[in-house]
């Protein structure tokens, strides 16, 4: 049987591909790639030496949970920067968290809407007045669903090698 082996790219609809372009070249960094020759709008990023990101332009329904999740270098200063543009979503998944392992976790909305969420490596700094912000909550996020399926631990990271 074949074996899926990492996540070679991920690509996300957006409604303006010049302005979703813009945000995840100068709010998060990605190099931009040249893209093959399609017949539509379309733009890849560059993560690291084996993962992409793709924006493609359609008109499309955008997901209210769904999301993609980028490590980030500088947690601290993004957290400021997408607070100060509005951009931090609490509505679907809760308030600015520290998991368990010691990651930071926000979400953000991309300007065609798609939620990306942001995460700090366990162990980076974290800049003490987030955790004064009012966008700041402790513990996980709480659906109160209470359908508890599926495998979970105590030592669950987003991070493993």
């Amino acid at each position: 049987m074949a074996r899926a082996l990492k996540i070679n790219h991920v690509t996300v609809i957006v409604d303006n591909l010049e302005k979703a372009g813009q945000f995840y070249q100068n709010e998060l960094g990605l190099e931009p790639l040249a893209a093959f020759h399609f017949d539509y709008p379309v733009m890849f990023f560059k993560f690291n030496d084996e993962q992409q990101l793709h924006i493609s332009e359609w008109e499309d329904t955008t997901s209210f949970r769904g999301h993609i999740c980028v490590q980030v270098d500088d947690f601290n200063g993004l957290f400021f920067r997408m607070k100060e543009l509005n951009a931090i979503d609490i509505k679907p998944w809760g308030k600015v968290r520290q998991l368990p392992d010691g990651a930071m976790q926000m979400f953000l909305r991309d300007p065609a809407g798609n939620l990306v969420e942001i995460s700090s490596a366990p162990g980076s700094e974290v800049d003490p007045a987030i955790f004064e912000d009012e966008l700041y909550q402790e513990g996980l996020y709480v659906s109160d669903r209470k359908d508890f399926r599926g495998l979970r631990s105590d030592e669950a990271t987003l991070y493993h090698k």
